[in-house]
């Protein structure tokens, strides 16, 4: 069993957790991780790009010159992809870019990614953001206890509105709720502080 440290809303220390070597201490997999982020990414994509092509550009439609005599290459439109205003040739259409990873590839990479943040001590367990209301304040004061500058991923527990308020509000954090934990949001940071129930929850969907 793996240990975490566990803090309060006020960084001091609150004892320690055993989770699931199984989730949170495997050797982490970089190729399903990668594959993860890149669907997750593609999905992203509007992918509303889109050209005409000669059919569709408007004119054209008489030929330019006669078919022989004139010393030149025949030609049958104006619009063909050669001319000015003519159409584009293998141009982009609309299309989606969206490629589906199997769950079992994205559980994997998911249990990767908190290994990772766990072998190289940037995964950070909070008993409880004991918020009486939304406070950016206490929630800077939080981040500075602990020494996280940079980017940090916040995982708040799907009802308490509170300290999702109050993280969302922190340029360089990112807060979600347990329920919608990512692989691309749990490595896009250089710092992931995660809530006890959440950390329960995951290793509950993950094992």
């Amino acid at each position: 069993m793996a240990t975490l440290n566990i803090t309060d809303s006020a960084g001091k220390p609150q004892g320690t957790m055993e989770v699931a070597d199984s989730v949170f201490a495997i050797e982490p997999n970089t190729y399903a991780m990668h594959q993860v982020v890149r669907s997750q990414m593609a999905m992203l994509r509007q992918g509303t790009h889109s050209t005409k092509t000669r059919g569709q550009v408007s004119g054209g439609g008489r030929k330019p010159f006669r078919q022989k005599g004139t010393g030149r290459a025949r030609q049958g439109s104006t619009r063909a992809a050669q001319f000015r205003h003519g159409g584009v040739v293998f141009g982009p259409h609309p299309r989606s870019y969206a490629f589906r990873v199997p769950s079992k590839v994205v559980k994997l990479a998911m249990r990767s990614a908190v290994s990772g943040k766990l072998a190289d001590s940037e995964l950070f367990v909070v008993d409880n953001f004991d918020f009486e209301k939304p406070c950016t304040k206490q929630a800077v004061a939080f981040l500075k206890a602990l020494d996280i500058t940079g980017r940090v991923t916040v995982v708040v527990n799907d009802e308490d509105v509170n300290a999702f308020l109050s993280f969302r509000n922190i340029k360089k954090a990112n807060v979600i709720a347990a329920s919608e934990i990512n692989t691309y949001d749990l490595v896009d940071n250089a710092a992931l502080v995660m809530t006890k129930d959440a950390v329960k929850y995951v290793e509950e969907v993950l094992s």
